[in-house]
């Protein structure tokens, strides 16, 4: 595949890779699309080209993959609280999927919705869309099922999860692959481990790690699995920068791979005291007063 490379700078290589054919104003080169290296003239060209170009092309490619890879997201997959707009906790027992618009609520803002209900005497709704809370499991799947229609990418992984739950393996596998296809960066981290375990699925680690890699590049802490496997052949530094990504998300495990690897030598002292920082930093932005109310409230709930 080629393309056309018309408002990109100029380059030192502006003639055809296999002719030689230089650019003119009627001669448009076009760039492999898949390393952005070489221009060609024609189709024709490319494929003459491609026995000499190929090695080099490969490197190139699997060069700019790590880019994006190891490239630190902006924020964790599950993004902020719609509502309070701080990061969300990596860890879900720490927030509500409300049905009716698959908004992810921290306890905080539900629970400071659920007091002002109680003070008022309103029904309870949803403290996004305020529409009525679900009173039955029949109701949430109802929920679920319009968002579905209308794409929603979290409402269909969220399904899929579903009829994994209720042993439908064929199911979960649909819906999970259609979020996947839709960029859902959990639905990536879920169908890996349909495909790592065989699950409705024929084994694949290759679709495993692939999944895997997108769901890390997404914002999910699936970085740390990669650090894991890359730890496993030997692959040290990869690994390390896995660790160091998923670990400035606030991931807990990868922080303490990465204080073992400082013990051990395979860490710098400056790398390690650098990721401790952004793990309590990360850590520090998902709490808030609201927040630790509703830790206090459910803590005294659960001892009654």
């Amino acid at each position: 595949m080629m393309t056309t490379d018309a408002e990109e700078p100029e380059t030192d290589l502006m003639c055809c890779a296999s002719c030689g054919t230089a650019e003119v104003d009627d001669i448009q080169l076009r760039k492999c699309t898949a390393c952005h290296l070489v221009r060609y003239c024609s189709v024709k060209c490319q494929k003459e080209h491609r026995p000499q170009h190929k090695a080099r092309c490969k490197e190139r490619v699997a060069e700019l993959h790590d880019e994006i890879l190891f490239q630190q997201p902006e924020s964790s997959h599950l993004g902020d609280c719609p509502i309070c707009l701080l990061p969300q906790s990596l860890y879900h027992d720490d927030a509500t999927m409300m049905t009716c618009c698959t908004k992810i609520i921290c306890d905080g803002c539900k629970f400071a919705n659920m007091v002002h209900e109680m003070e008022a005497n309103l029904e309870s709704k949803c403290p996004f869309c305020r529409k009525p809370e679900s009173k039955s499991k029949a109701e949430c799947i109802q929920n679920r099922m319009k968002r579905i229609e209308k794409k929603d990418p979290v409402a269909i992984r969220e399904h899929g999860a579903w009829c994994l739950e209720e042993k439908d393996l064929g199911g979960a596998v649909t819906f999970l692959t259609q979020a996947s296809n839709l960029a859902d960066a959990e639905a990536h981290y879920q169908l890996s481990k349909l495909y790592r375990d065989g699950e409705g699925v024929e084994k694949d680690s290759k679709k495993e790690w692939r999944l895997l890699e997108k769901a890390a590049i997404g914002g999910h802490p699936a970085g740390h699995n990669l650090g894991a496997r890359e730890g496993n052949k030997c692959r040290y530094e990869r690994a390390k920068k896995h660790y160091i990504i998923a670990a400035n998300l606030g991931q807990d495990d990868s922080i303490k791979a990465l204080k073992q690897g400082y013990e051990i030598g395979f860490v710098s002292k400056e790398e390690f005291a650098d990721a401790l920082r952004a793990y309590q930093a990360a850590k520090d932005e998902t709490n808030s007063s609201q927040r630790e109310a509703a830790k206090d409230y459910l803590a005294k709930r659960e001892g009654w």
